[in-house]
């Protein structure tokens, strides 16, 4: 299931594919817990600013946004491990994975808390889920 908020600014945004089974042994290696990933998408013709905005599961793990624009168009990669956020990697610097490798939901909030849009899987037959 995936679901795109309304029609203004918050509405241009959207989860488009969580990466919830990195590939090898889930052995809690900074390499493995990168693998795992959330990607939010800005669907829109214009930048769009996600600061403060949050990203979550359904056992309440929260990733908030530093200072963070998405140009139109383009793609923002939360991964779950660590690392130096750039141009359009972000990095939740977990130590753990967040993502459960069989049924999950990522939830994008805005920063007034208000739900714009979520991607859900259940299903081990495929590590990642398009939305």
């Amino acid at each position: 299931m995936c679901f795109a908020g309304p029609a203004d600014a918050a509405g241009s945004l959207k989860v488009s594919r969580v990466y919830y089974n990195s590939p090898g042994v889930d052995d809690r290696s900074n390499t493995s817990l990168n693998a795992e990933y959330v990607n939010v998408q800005n669907i829109s013709t214009s930048t769009q600013v996600v600061t403060g905005w949050t990203l979550r599961d359904v056992a309440g793990h929260v990733y908030t946004f530093p200072a963070t624009s998405i140009p139109a168009g383009q793609t923002v990669t939360v991964h779950t491990g660590k690392g130096a956020n750039t141009g359009n990697q972000r990095f939740w610097q977990s130590a753990a994975y967040i993502w459960n490798n069989d049924t999950d939901t990522a939830y994008l909030r805005n920063s007034a808390g208000a739900a714009i849009s979520t991607c859900s899987y259940n299903s081990t037959a495929a590590s990642y889920k398009n939305c």
